[in-house]
């Protein structure tokens, strides 16, 4: 048995463990500070980072973590040396989150030898996961009721193109133009993958800034559900392979048929 399907559901436990403790923190009581890179960073990010941490060390102690909130201790040398681990963002969409909009997640993510071979993101105003492995499917599931969901395939015209809800950037507003006849849908976070894996959307293409956190766990799903997330040189996204941790542009994609490259 994989890792994948004897440990999912103590993965799945401790997101939705996260996305309580999120919860537990109101808005309007939390002080807000900068990282280096200017992005916020409140209570409820290092509140759900704890929990993270603390239960996969529990669930797997011999899978070092590596978190959004902590990656910064640890050394180029030590990370580039795993060839497993566990990519975490503990709150995905803080600036979602102070809005109040809701659009915020708890991503997880398996990464073995730089591909993400599990992935689970959870929201923590709704309560709703989405989990998956390639070549194992990929599911949403509501409370205790879960359904296997899939990419749709395949894409038709209008197509339902993602655009990120506090970060669409000049050169990613062109390429929505190039695009055609299409529906733009505004959304923030992770929410995006979890939407185009189960066929509400049609692509994601993302011209600007993203860290290796941000996507991992939606590409594991998106990919469990059929769909695919590619470089602009169309590589599957890798992750742990340099030596930042910041991704560059990319297209997720529902349909891998689309003809994506026209849009660049």
């Amino acid at each position: 048995m994989s890792l994948a399907e004897g440990m999912h559901e103590g993965v799945i436990a401790i997101a939705r463990d996260a996305g309580a403790a999120i919860m537990a923190v109101h808005r309007d009581d939390i002080a807000v500070r900068a990282k280096a890179d200017d992005s916020p960073v409140t209570a409820a990010d290092m509140a759900a980072h704890r929990c993270i941490v603390a239960g996969l060390a529990q669930l797997t102690p011999d899978i070092p973590v590596l978190s959004e909130e902590s990656a910064h201790t640890v050394p180029l040398q030590q990370r580039r040396a795993w060839s497993r681990f566990w990519l975490v963002d503990p709150l995905d969409g803080t600036r979602e989150f102070l809005k109040g909009n809701g659009e915020f997640t708890v991503n997880i993510a398996l990464v073995d030898d730089g591909v993400p071979v599990f992935g689970v993101i959870q929201s923590p105003v709704s309560g709703a996961v989405w989990h998956g492995a390639p070549g194992q499917g990929a599911f949403r599931r509501d409370g205790d009721a879960e359904r296997a969901i899939a990419t749709r395939r395949p894409a038709t015209a209008p197509l339902r193109v993602a655009a990120s809800r506090s970060h669409l950037d000049a050169r990613t507003a062109a390429m929505l133009q190039r695009i055609g006849e299409h529906e733009s849908i505004g959304l923030g976070s992770s929410l995006k993958f979890c939407l185009l894996a189960e066929g509400g959307m049609d692509a994601y293409p993302r011209l600007g800034p993203t860290s290796e956190w941000d996507t991992a766990a939606g590409q594991a799903i998106l990919e469990a559900a059929g769909g695919c997330v590619l470089d602009l040189r169309g590589r599957p996204f890798r992750y742990n392979q340099r030596d930042t941790l910041l991704n560059g542009d990319f297209v997720a994609l529902g349909d891998p048929a689309l003809p994506w490259r026209g849009w660049i």
